[in-house]
């Protein structure tokens, strides 16, 4: 296992383990609005798993899927973990392809930019995993204000 593996493996893991420490909460604590960013814990995961699975897209020259198909995913708890394993698999698989051919520095298109923008796959890579840190983080806050303190700080 590499530095790279244990990257992707972390930011599914801690996402993850903050989806199951969340069980114990209702729908309307889990759909309670926090002034963070606008969003519910709900929302803050589904914000972090989206964006996994709209990077994706992009980073595999793909469609990209709209924002109302994805929302019309699953949003349970069992849901998004479902979705976030299946969108970290798909991040691991492209990041290792990248990592073995030496792709780091090669760009492909942001079709979503206004005007489109090229970006490096090395540099999207690391911003998704940065990302999902920032918002956990955002996540431990809501989790806390619920009530849940619970072994939570190890996993930003």
């Amino acid at each position: 296992m590499d530095l790279l593996d244990r990257l992707l493996a972390h930011d599914v893991w801690s996402t993850n383990q903050l989806l199951f420490q969340s069980k114990s909460l209702t729908d309307s604590q889990l759909d309670k609005p926090f002034d963070v960013d606008s969003r519910t814990l709900r929302g803050c995961f589904i914000h972090i798993i989206q964006a996994m699975e709209i990077w994706n897209d992009l980073l595999y020259e793909r469609p990209v899927r709209s924002s109302s198909e994805l929302k019309a995913k699953l949003q349970s708890l069992d849901g998004l973990m479902t979705r976030l394993g299946d969108a970290g698999d798909e991040l691991a698989v492209i990041s290792k392809k990248v990592d073995r051919e030496d792709r780091w520095d090669d760009v492909f298109t942001d079709i979503l930019d206004n005007p489109p923008q090229k970006k490096t796959f090395g540099g999207t890579i690391a911003h998704i995993i940065t990302h999902s840190m920032h918002h956990r983080a955002q996540a431990m806050y809501m989790m806390e204000q619920l009530g849940i303190r619970d072994h939570i700080e190890a996993m930003c």
